[in-house]
């Protein structure tokens, strides 16, 4: 059992330093938010139909099991385009670092969504963590459109990393087969929505620019359906809370990303490394408890 936990935890972690390059295609790519998850889910759909044709894991499903997932992929496309609104709205290093709240939120989601007791050790960790963040951007509130889009993006993330294992329980269905429902889900509701905000806004529906196009397929296959195979393989073995911690990380890598090839320095400054020694611990704090 803890060889088990022990391999989860590290596969957890290569998950999250993939993630972390999706904030760094956020700001590569030229099309806003809402678009730009729509094109994301298109590709991502039939490079998972690919992945799991290839392995021969494809197979129907009950019609419960699809709709509860594809569900859950209406709360991963609100996730995604929070997320991707928060660092158009701001930059690559606030809108990641509004995510290391999520931990925060699971820690009070939970357990009104499981009717488990709250684990005061939990909120602990997640004051360790938000520490970090308000160190990090030395109290800054420059940016508070992004900072808003950011703390939604969490929080919707939350409930959904919650729901899933509630859904993995229920529909017993494996990983892979899930996010395939779950991209359906998000495919199918991004389409209504796009043409829809587009035909109230008086606009064309926004195409990607020829630039657009290469960031686009790393994005919707490499950087989505390997982090969230692994992901969503965690959440069987772990607990949402602990998985959320881990995601914790991924605003450090993403920062140290957007400074190298963006020039966001400003935050890599005595601030920067406290905040980053805390948001570290606090990963460390909650590995170290699910190990024990």
């Amino acid at each position: 059992m803890k060889n088990t936990k022990t391999r989860t935890l590290l596969l957890l972690h290569l998950a999250v330093f993939l993630a972390g390059w999706t904030g760094v295609f956020g700001r590569l790519i030229s099309l806003d938010g809402l678009p730009l998850v729509w094109y994301r889910v298109l590709v991502s759909l039939p490079a998972m139909l690919a992945v799991l044709a290839l392995t021969g894991r494809l197979h129907r499903s009950a019609r419960a099991s699809a709709l509860r997932c594809g569900a859950l992929g209406i709360l991963l496309a609100l996730h995604w385009v929070c997320f991707y609104e928060s660092i158009q709205a701001s930059n690559v290093s606030v809108g990641v670092a509004c995510i290391a709240t999520t931990c925060f939120f699971s820690s009070l989601f939970e357990p009104l969504l499981t009717g488990r007791r709250i684990q005061w050790v939990e909120l602990l960790i997640s004051f360790i963590a938000i520490a970090g963040i308000l160190l990090i951007f030395s109290l800054d509130v420059r940016y508070r459109t992004g900072i808003l889009w950011g703390l939604g993006a969490a929080a919707v993330y939350s409930v959904f990393s919650i729901l899933n294992v509630q859904a993995g329980v229920k529909t017993r269905e494996d990983s892979p087969t899930m996010l395939l429902w779950e991209l359906v889900g998000s495919v199918v509701f991004l389409s209504l929505l796009v043409p829809l905000v587009s035909l109230l806004r008086g606009e064309a529906i926004p195409l990607p620019a020829r630039g657009d196009i290469w960031g686009l397929l790393v994005l919707g296959s490499v950087l989505t359906i390997v982090p969230f195979l692994l992901q969503i393989h965690a959440l069987r073995h772990l607990s949402a809370f602990t998985v959320n911690v881990a995601y914790n990380l991924e605003p450090v890598y993403s920062i140290i990303f957007a400074a190298i090839l963006f020039g966001e320095t400003r935050e890599v400054g005595p601030s920067f490394w406290m905040g980053l020694s805390l948001i570290v611990l606090s990963v460390w704090l909650q590995t170290r408890r699910v190990r024990r």
